[in-house]
């Protein structure tokens, strides 16, 4: 089976809790369809919020739209320092050429500065947080976990699930009632859910 790709962008700050769900979900999809590569500035290391070193599989430089199902870009302290600005200019090309764009926490102030917010609903940290930006899209912001409009999700810091939820519900990376089963035992820890998503999975493994 010939694996789509998904792209994690890493960086120096990188905030592990907040692409966690996504990533393991989607290596770890019944279908096997996806497979998580990560991305960065080089190949040099990058050390994350929680201090874990990541070799990044490759660099922006080889990065190319028609190669990838999606771009995740998770937050970091670094956002509001300036940086990671090389990755917003893939973000605009990958939003472009759509495919979709999944950002969080910090990430989702880089593309309010990129201009990449104006025109979609989205969400971020707060409405106090991305308008300090400067935006023009402060009329399409919804104060929700996560939102998805087009090929665009934004989610807050404190939303992983959510914010995965929504990526899996984009690929079609699980079958509905398989993706409202796993929802559902990560929010609530209903062990009745653990069983049914037990169930669910083994079935679309086989099929």
């Amino acid at each position: 089976m010939q694996h789509q790709i998904v792209h994690l962008y890493v960086f120096d700050t990188l905030a592990d809790w907040e692409p966690g769900y996504a990533i393991a979900g989607l290596n770890n999809a019944p279908s096997g369809r996806f497979r998580v590569m990560t991305v960065g500035v080089s190949k040099a290391p990058v050390r994350t919020s929680g201090g874990v070193a990541i070799l990044p599989d490759m660099t922006l430089e080889e990065l190319a739209p028609s190669q990838s199902a999606m771009l995740i870009m998770p937050g970091g302290d670094t956002w509001d320092q300036g940086q990671n600005t090389e990755v917003l200019e893939h973000a605009r090309r990958f939003l472009a050429a759509g495919v979709p764009v999944a950002a969080i926490c910090g990430a989702t102030a880089g593309l309010a500065r990129a201009g990449l917010l104006d025109t979609v609903q989205h969400t971020s940290n707060a409405r106090e947080y991305i308008q300090a930006t400067n935006y023009r899209g402060s009329a399409l912001y919804q104060d929700q976990p996560a939102v998805t409009d087009g090929n665009m999700i934004t989610a807050n810091s404190t939303a992983p699930i959510e914010f995965a939820y929504q990526i899996f519900k984009r690929l079609g990376a699980y079958q509905h009632d398989t993706l409202e089963a796993w929802y559902g035992l990560f929010k609530t820890g209903d062990p009745a859910y653990y069983a049914r998503l037990t169930e669910l999975m083994s079935k679309q493994a086989e099929a």
